[in-house]
């Protein structure tokens, strides 16, 4: 037995087993890697991978920086809405009557009737202003006097005498729209077929926020008036527009405005329906008999017609060539084929006040007028050319006469 245990003992120290000799080389090599006189790290630079080591270095002192020049995460945008109830309503100092547009609602006509209940677009108790169904007054209705509208008007005009102050200079002005052109600015407000909307001047007070004019495309119904939808936009915004061609206009915001003291413009939540009106067309014209009538707007349909009218164009130029026309002919014709029924139905309403005429018929998507028995053509330059001029002429005046000083002294 004593012989057995003493060449067991022998043949242990000679031969170690394969899994004790695997466990010793990887804990030498553990080792001379994180010894810093190890060869493998100062000549083959040598770095031995994490599971080597017992614990993992501590790098919270480079993390930090990290997370401190790391830009925070921006909120997502989340729309406002009227299940969010705020603590008190939002007061504006706005001095006019906010309603869902301004260019193609006409205040001096009156509606015959709502086609639904008297809810607030803004949300229920977000605004301190009551709707009527047809805007939100600045003053309340139960309140208001004789003399609101003109106090009113009186004060729209100091606003925007405080915020342009002096009057650009030529060379100012050329400037700033040789800026906001569209090879070189791209960013663009379209004024489509709702007008100029309430929600739209929020819009326009934020271009303004990073730029001192911005650049609005009008297209569509709004521009049979271009003239409406300047001074709307003028009136509203307390902005100048200092160019205008064809329907591209580009609107100055003012030598002081300051963006953290912009208006408090409250938001519509959604689209107000819009209220019933007197009809346009009635069964007989006025001073017709039924006959008399059916056979107009049977002959109006059959004679050619003055122009075709593109979907979201410009009809800067229709009143005129309307006006024009009715000196030598007593009933037009527009055609408007592919545009909404509502579209050309404003479009008739607008040429009724402005030309003015008698609506006949908007059949077979035709808008069809009649001059009347005592037409008279509008006299006075009430429509605004293809392109206006806001030159200063004082200011080319004082160039002029600074231009002829120096001529004078030159020959002097």
């Amino acid at each position: 037995m004593r012989k057995m245990a003493t060449q067991l003992s022998r043949l242990l120290r000679h031969k170690t087993p394969p899994e004790i000799a695997i466990f010793s080389t990887r804990r030498s090599l553990s080792t001379n890697a994180a010894s810093p006189s190890s060869k493998l790290q100062s000549v083959y630079n040598f770095i031995s991978p994490p599971s080597f080591h017992p614990h993992p270095p501590d790098n919270s002192s480079n993390s930090q920086p990290e997370s401190r020049t790391r830009k925070r995460s921006k909120p997502p945008y989340r729309p406002p809405s009227s299940l969010d109830q705020p603590d008190r309503p939002i007061k504006s100092e706005l001095p006019f009557d906010f309603q869902f547009s301004y260019t193609e609602s006409n205040t001096k006509v009156r509606p015959i009737g709502l086609r639904e209940p008297k809810y607030s677009p803004f949300g229920p108790g977000r605004v301190d202003r009551v709707w009527t169904g047809v805007c939100a007054p600045a003053v309340d209705p139960k309140v208001g006097y004789a003399g609101v509208d003109g106090e009113l008007e009186e004060k729209r005009r100091e606003m925007r005498e405080m915020v342009q102050g002096e009057p650009l200079t030529n060379a100012e002005r050329k400037a700033i729209v040789e800026r906001f052109q569209r090879p070189k600015a791209k960013m663009q407000i379209n004024l489509g077929r709702d007008g100029l909307t309430h929600n739209m001047l929020d819009v326009i007070h934020n271009h303004w926020k990073h730029a001192e004019a911005v650049r609005i495309k009008c297209m569509g119904v709004p521009t049979v008036d271009m003239k409406n939808v300047c001074a709307q936009l003028e009136d509203k915004t307390f902005g100048k527009i200092i160019h205008r061609h064809g329907g591209q206009l580009i609107l100055y915001r003012g030598r002081h405005y300051k963006p953290s003291k912009r208006p408090v413009v409250p938001l519509m939540l959604w689209k107000p329906q819009e209220p019933v009106y007197p009809r346009l067309i009635k069964t007989t014209i006025e001073g017709l008999s039924i006959e008399e009538t059916k056979e107009m707007r049977k002959t109006g349909l059959s004679v050619p017609a003055l122009t075709r009218l593109a979907k979201n164009g410009y009809y800067g130029s229709l009143v005129p060539m309307v006006r024009d026309a009715f000196l030598s002919d007593e009933l037009l014709r527009i055609d408007c084929k592919g545009l909404p029924r509502s579209d050309y139905k404003k479009i008739g309403c607008k040429l009724k006040d402005l030309v003015p005429c008698i609506l006949v018929t908007f059949e077979k998507e035709q808008i069809v007028i009649w001059r009347g028995t005592n037409y008279k053509p509008a006299e006075g330059g009430y429509f605004l050319t293809e392109r206006e001029s806001f030159d200063n002429a004082s200011d080319e005046a004082g160039f002029d006469s600074g231009d002829s000083d120096d001529d004078s002294s030159t020959q002097t």
